[in-house]
């Protein structure tokens, strides 16, 4: 092999290192993610070309025993001696092809490994990165220029002299080193674009340069398994299992028809790049991709906004004079990038949370209880206990700080964007803005209201006044365009504490002792009602009896009084007559309320009517009575 290939791909392996050390030191210090992902790329292609440099030496050394071994043979005039040993005189030949046959199918299957945990682990780490600071950019963005600038130069030099040298060593070393060129050219742009506070370009080519490395990383695999099934055709040379064509044509755009009939040549064993189509699809493609490019172009110019839509025009990132605001309809604008479109559904209601964390596990459930958190996380806010100000205040005169105690609540804040304009541009993060006024006025107004009044009847005017108190910081910071809907309060009740303080336990059990007081003293005061009143009536009853009593007897006594009067007046008059009158008169008293039975004679005719309600004696009616004889 010639000794200026071969250093070449010495250089390609030390320029390669080289550029993955100053873009690893130059993406951390500015923090950029794409410049990360391509100092990944360029520490693979450097161990690429090391092994490719490594397998240069063996093939030199090979040449030169080759060489040494035809000078022995015409200097001696007879190979008899060196043919029965030919198989122990080429060292160099039996390291090489044992390099080829273990070495550069391990080494690929540890690129694959490399590839794919590069990939995951690069992924992984640009969901959770930041920001990358603006003030850095400048100095990433003057390093990747100068560095793709290096890279190029020298990554065609070798492109082209491995194409006209005719071997593929230095091939896998040079698709790296303009791969690694257009890499650092994305890193420039991203730092730009970090610079124009558009960071989101940084995080896109990031995810661009993983999928990339997917990519590489899948390739790699089916190579290893296509090598195993191709066919092998004698004089044909093999091709590098750990050679990309994917970096190849990432590097040389312009080669990807030559790489890609190479490809078919290759595999299928027969010139495909030679066939009527393939050589009308060469032609042809260049125009159709510019047709379908051009169709595309257009098709941005055009732009539906839907009714419950509101859009924003920006042209190169900024707002457009006349046309900023498109209602719902077409509209015609100029091709992407230059302008660009953000929708809005502009009656949509938005809301955030206050005082908790949702969890969707524990949504569905319908019964909550104070003693068992319901949500992922809640966070307690300081309250006033008028309650308990006043004890303090008459324990010590009225010189008392006031109590506070711990209160959580699920405050859910709905809100719509009444003006989007002015919610886009006005504010870098409106929405959490927004958020941060809420959680202010709700925890300066929980200090000024009473525990015990807003847990029961003051949450509905708590709720009110707390929406017109956002509402109006809200209208005090410049062009928020927003209305609150409402401020929603629920689930208010103490702490529910740890395993060793049970504070809501510990206030259902206070509340519970208090409401059973009450009911006690209710219980009290209504048998207290029923009772007094009850027992002065009965007084009352008792006494009007022994008035009425009194009355009765003085009259009586009154009346008898005068009656003895005026009997004895009618005694004087005639004795006996009265004595006989009085006489009757008791007795008639004296058999108006016993039984009296009347005993017949049984030797008349008389007919007697007798009411037998009564049962009667039977020995008072079989009792037979005899009258006396009568005179004649």
């Amino acid at each position: 092999m010639n000794l200026n290939v071969q250093r070449v791909g010495f250089i390609n392996w030390l320029l390669l290192l080289v550029g993955a050390v100053v873009t690893a030191a130059t993406s951390r210090y500015a923090e950029t993610l794409t410049g990360r992902a391509g100092a990944v790329f360029l520490t693979l292609g450097f161990l690429v070309a090391l092994v490719s440099y490594f397998q240069m030496r063996l093939r030199t050394r090979e040449q030169l025993e080759r060489l040494e071994f035809e000078e022995l043979m015409k200097s001696k005039g007879s190979s008899t001696l060196f043919a029965e040993g030919a198989g122990a005189s080429f060292p160099a030949q039996q390291s090489r092809e044992q390099f080829d046959k273990w070495m550069v199918p391990i080494f690929t299957v540890l690129l694959f490994l490399l590839q794919g945990g590069s990939a995951y682990f690069l992924w992984t780490k640009i969901a959770a990165a930041g920001q990358p600071p603006i003030e850095k950019s400048t100095f990433a963005m003057a390093i990747f220029g100068l560095l793709a600038l290096c890279l190029f130069l020298f990554g065609r030099y070798s492109a082209n002299l491995a194409r006209f040298a005719g071997t593929l060593l230095v091939r896998p070393g040079a698709g790296y080193l303009l791969l690694g060129a257009a890499i650092s050219l994305g890193g420039a742009i991203a730092a730009a674009a970090v610079w124009f506070r558009a960071p989101i370009v940084d995080a896109y080519g990031a995810r661009v340069l993983c999928v990339i490395l997917g990519l590489a990383a899948v390739e790699t695999a089916v190579g290893l398994l296509l090598e195993i099934y191709r066919p092998r055709m004698g004089g044909q040379e093999a091709r590098l299992l750990y050679e990309s064509r994917l970096i190849g044509i990432l590097g040389q755009p312009a080669g990807l028809f030559k790489t890609a009939a190479q490809a078919l040549d290759y595999q299928f064993g027969f010139k495909v790049s030679e066939t009527w189509f393939y050589r009308f699809l060469e032609k042809a493609l260049a125009w159709i991709v510019l047709l379908q490019a051009a169709v595309l172009c257009l098709s941005t110019m055009v732009v539906v906004v839907e009714p419950h839509e509101q859009g924003l025009l920006e042209r190169f990132g900024k707002q457009v004079t006349g046309r900023n605001l498109l209602t719902p309809g077409l509209h015609f604008k100029l091709p992407w990038p230059i302008d660009q479109v953000h929708r809005w559904p502009a009656s949509s209601v938005r809301h955030f949370n206050v005082g908790f964390v949702p969890d969707p596990a524990m949504e569905n459930e319908r019964t909550l209880s104070w003693t068992r958190s319901h949500y992922k996380e809640e966070v307690p806010f300081l309250v006033a206990s008028r309650s308990q100000f006043e004890q303090a205040g008459a324990q010590s005169g009225g010189d008392q700080a006031v109590p506070v105690n711990l209160l959580t609540a699920s405050i859910p804040v709905q809100y719509v964007v009444t003006n989007y304009q002015a919610w886009t541009y006005n504010h870098t993060n409106p929405g959490e803005l927004l958020e941060r006024i809420a959680t202010r006025e709700i925890v300066n107004y929980f200090l000024s209201v009473d525990m015990d009044e807003i847990m029961s009847a003051g949450r509905v005017p708590a709720s009110k006044e707390l929406q017109a108190r956002i509402q109006k910081r809200a209208m005090e910071q410049p062009e928020l365009g927003v209305q609150i809907l409402l401020v929603g309060l629920q689930d208010i009740h103490p702490p529910v504490g740890n395993k060793q303080v049970q504070v809501a336990a510990a206030y259902e059990a206070v509340i519970g002792a208090i409401q059973e007081k009450e009911a006690k003293i209710l219980a009290a005061e209504g048998y207290r009602l029923s009772t007094v009143p009850k027992a002065h009536a009965e007084a009352a009853r008792l006494l009007s009896e022994a008035q009425g009593y009194k009355a009765q007897k003085m009259a009586a006594a009154v009346a008898q009084a005068g009656r003895f009067t005026n009997q004895l007046s009618a005694y004087r008059a005639s004795p006996d007559v009265f004595m006989q009158r009085t006489y009757l008169e008791s007795l008639a008293q004296a058999v108006v309320a016993p039984r009296k039975y009347l005993l017949m004679a049984t030797n008349t005719q008389d007919i007697i009517m007798m009411n037998l309600e009564d049962k009667l004696r039977p020995d008072l009616l079989d009792t037979p009575v005899v009258l006396p004889p009568t005179k004649k």
